[in-house]
């Protein structure tokens, strides 16, 4: 049902760079880079064009902003690295960042690239064909990752200016569409027992 998103293609026309000058970039930015490097595009739905990089024997991602005009906030491939970068030097199972580039003169627009992690990615939350244990161990785990999640001190590992501290939800949001049921006027009806 989803196979058209998982794996790679070769890289689309309309995302195309110069690869010669992201190895170029990359021998100077990227931890323990060698080897040439080849390129592939991940399928599947991604807002930010993403990468599978190959080179001696390792492989990385990129993510890099689409091309064309963008909104000024929109596909902020920055702040997609400052997160990554935050968590994993807190400790978070997430994917090691080497390098944010912003220079626009490297492939055509901002990128960052961190280190590919190989999984299983599960489309449908149902997850059918699995037992109830397995479901159980992924649900579980889930809940772990989450948590661990919330338990990182934003202000600590540098995300202090992120975004507007507080709730993620607004009140309204949080008491959901009941509450505006009940605020709704009604009509007084007689009592017909």
């Amino acid at each position: 049902m989803f196979d058209q998103f998982v794996g790679t293609k070769p890289v689309e026309e309309r995302h195309r760079f110069d690869v010669a000058a992201l190895e170029a970039w990359m021998r100077g930015h990227v931890e323990g880079y060698g080897g040439a490097l080849q390129a592939e595009q991940f399928k599947g739905g991604q807002s930010n064009p993403t990468y599978r990089l190959s080179a001696g024997g390792r492989n990385y991602v990129l993510r890099k902003k689409p091309p064309g005009r963008l909104l000024p906030s929109a596909h902020a491939v920055d702040r997609e690295f400052k997160v990554i970068r935050a968590l994993h030097g807190a400790g978070f199972p997430v994917a090691r960042p080497y390098a944010l580039c912003e220079d626009e003169g490297v492939i055509g627009t901002a990128f960052y690239v961190m280190d590919c992690v190989e999984g299983r990615v599960i489309w449908d939350q149902s997850l059918p064909g699995m037992s109830k244990a397995g479901r159980r161990a992924i649900w579980g785990e889930l809940n772990r990752v989450m948590a661990q999640l919330h338990s990182i001190d934003y202000k600590a590992v540098g995300l202090e200016d992120f975004g507007k501290a507080g709730s993620y939800l607004s009140a309204r949001s949080a008491a959901g569409p009941s509450s505006t049921w009940l605020r709704r006027p009604r009509p007084s009806r007689p009592w017909t027992g």
